[in-house]
């Protein structure tokens, strides 16, 4: 009788729980994490008894899954590391992110939903994921082609945003127009762009507009033209004033000279 080598076994496992592991993450990603554990066994191609063995419950087998999805994307970040300049790694990661989480929605949703989440194994290879991110955001930080104001915590919460537009949108090649679109916000402002916050931003209302005459602030518009008086009242004190009288150099006052206001009386 040949004697089986114990190696040959190990390496029977792994390759089973590997096959496992991938057919997990399919069946997961395309019909959600209600599937059974004997539909994932049939498409990996392998007894019930064996997935059981690597995985008792199927809350273990979709941690493993998560677990190997995020090391995935964190030998992603090094590959883009030593690729090319701190700035193009670090876009191009966060793409590949956002490209390959945008179908994980069903897995997603199951980690808000269960109050038990995030054991210690998905912790920790979240951590691994956070470090790796951190590490190319401050590289590109350093090398000024990315905001200073921004930190990993932020990027994450933004590359889950972009995977929420990528898998809503209609179109197949809008969804990663619109993901490069919201990405871009984190590049350094242009000395053009810098400066010009939106008008409901938090601490500008020192800078609104004040009325022409009474000097009265006046609350930014979202639309239009920016407003000139703080009201009816002034509007028509500042008319007056207009078509009241105009002085000559010669110091002679001419009555009715005034000239309109462009665009009508309108503030």
């Amino acid at each position: 009788m040949t004697a089986v080598h114990p190696d040959a076994g190990r390496a029977d496992a792994r390759r089973n729980r590997e096959k496992v592991l991938a057919a997990a993450a399919r069946a997961f990603d395309e019909h959600g994490v209600d599937v059974s554990l004997g539909v994932i066994a049939r498409r990996a191609g392998v007894g019930a008894g064996t997935v059981y063995r690597h995985f008792p419950g199927k809350e273990v087998l979709l941690e493993a899954v998560l677990v190997r999805q995020l090391d995935d994307l964190v030998g992603t970040a090094r590959r883009w590391a030593v690729r090319v300049d701190p700035v193009a790694a670090f876009f191009g990661f966060l793409l590949d992110v956002v490209g390959t989480s945008h179908g994980r929605k069903h897995a997603c949703d199951a980690l808000t939903a269960q109050t038990s989440w995030p054991r210690p194994g998905l912790a920790a290879a979240a951590r691994r994921f956070r470090q790796a991110l951190d590490q190319l955001l401050r590289a590109a930080q350093r090398a000024g082609g990315v905001r200073t104001d921004v930190g990993a915590d932020d990027v994450a919460a933004l590359t889950v945003g972009c995977a929420a537009v990528w898998a809503a949108h209609r179109d197949r090649d809008g969804g990663p127009r619109m993901a490069r679109l919201v990405l871009e916000s984190l590049r350094t402002p242009s000395p053009v762009t810098r400066g010009r916050g939106f008008r409901d931003t938090p601490g500008t209302l020192d800078a609104a507009p004040r009325c022409e005459v009474c000097g009265t602030r006046i609350e930014p518009r979202s639309t239009g033209r920016p407003a000139r008086y703080c009201g009816a009242t002034c509007r028509q004190r500042a008319r007056r004033r207009r078509l009241g009288t105009a002085t000559l150099p010669g110091g002679e006052r001419v009555p009715g000279t005034g000239s309109p206001e462009p665009g009508g009386p309108a503030g």
